[in-house]
């Protein structure tokens, strides 16, 4: 098998049904197969897919392992050349898989590349999540071509040639195989969220390349599983960050020619968790106070969770780190 395309579903039962079909159809002669992964829903997903598509194979994890938990395990029971990971609120049109699996076939360098990532909602316009492929600053906010903070773009074809870049959304991923294995898959860590990133970024750090290849769209939801005023959700932002740039960090400043590269990852990281501090004072000032123990909670479980990143023999210089700080110029930037 060339591509295994592979939703890991928590509590979507309504999504599944509602896009599953014409994603099925979608990788019909692709030498591709649909998986669906289920980390343990309680909302009936299990029960649907064994009455409403049985002819798609179903692996049941015994709990909710999360996202990264939940692809590492599925991942290690099947075998394709190709890892599609890719969410249950996606719709997709014909032919979306095809310039991928193309675009990896002609580019053996290339270890991930995505779609742009379209809203599901507004159709002619980038969605939050991934867009047209994401980038990085200097203090570890992720952005993305197309979507800076909370303004997004229209596409209007300014994004429609192939791009190098940081990381690509796991809403839809594809990964080889073999890099995949290589590196590991998801840090566990992590959970949920920002994981792509590393992955992505421990990627380009080992040689490969990570592209968004615009000639494949698709649409999403987004939110399906955690809201955006999810106080978790936000706990699961400002640790993963954190976590993000210690596993990170470190190699990219030795790629740069640091003298001291661990020491000039910490400062990085201690600069981040101030800028942290000040949103947490924001959030008491506002009387978001769940938000403000969020972030309060984050911090003490990347301090528990955290271990020193390693740095290959020779660490090659990622594509998409954006040298300045996003924040300023997204709040006053017009789109």
């Amino acid at each position: 098998m060339k591509t295994a395309v592979v939703i890991l579903n928590y509590n979507t039962k309504d999504y599944l049904r509602k896009f599953l079909p014409g994603l099925i159809a979608s990788c019909e002669g692709q030498d591709a197969r649909v998986f669906v992964v289920d980390n343990a829903s309680g909302d009936g997903s299990v029960q649907m897919m064994e009455a409403e598509f049985p002819d798609i194979p179903l692996i049941v994890l015994e709990k909710n392992f999360g996202f990264t938990g939940g692809y590492n395990r599925a991942l290690e029971m099947i075998e394709a050349d190709y890892f599609v990971l890719i969410n249950s609120d996606i719709e997709v049109p014909e032919g979306w898989l095809k310039p991928l699996t193309d675009w990896m076939d002609s580019h053996p360098q290339c270890g991930a590349c995505g779609p742009k990532l379209l809203s599901w909602h507004r159709r002619d316009r980038f969605e939050y999540a991934g867009a047209a492929g994401g980038l990085i600053d200097r203090y570890g906010y992720p952005f993305c071509r197309g979507r800076i903070m909370l303004k997004v773009e229209k596409d209007r074809g300014q994004y429609d040639s192939p791009q190098n870049v940081l990381w690509v959304s796991g809403a839809c991923l594809m990964v080889r195989s073999c890099v995949w294995k290589a590196l590991g898959g998801l840090d566990e860590r992590f959970f949920a969220h920002m994981e792509e990133i590393d992955l992505c970024w421990r990627m380009q750090l080992g040689g490969w390349k990570v592209t968004v290849v615009p000639a494949s769209a698709v649409w999403h939801i987004g939110g399906g599983t955690l809201r955006n005023e999810s106080p978790f959700k936000l706990y699961l932002n400002f640790r993963n960050n954190l976590l993000l740039l210690e596993n990170n960090l470190p190699a990219t400043f030795a790629a740069e020619g640091a003298k001291t590269p661990y020491g000039k990852a910490r400062r990085r990281i201690l600069a981040r968790m101030c800028l942290d501090g000040l949103s947490a004072l924001v959030y008491l000032v506002t009387r978001r106070r769940t938000f403000y123990k969020a972030v309060l909670e984050a911090h003490r479980e990347y301090r528990r969770l955290r271990r020193k990143g390693t740095i290959p023999p020779a660490p090659q210089m990622p594509e998409g780190l954006y040298r300045g700080w996003i924040v300023p110029k997204g709040l006053f930037r017009r789109l």
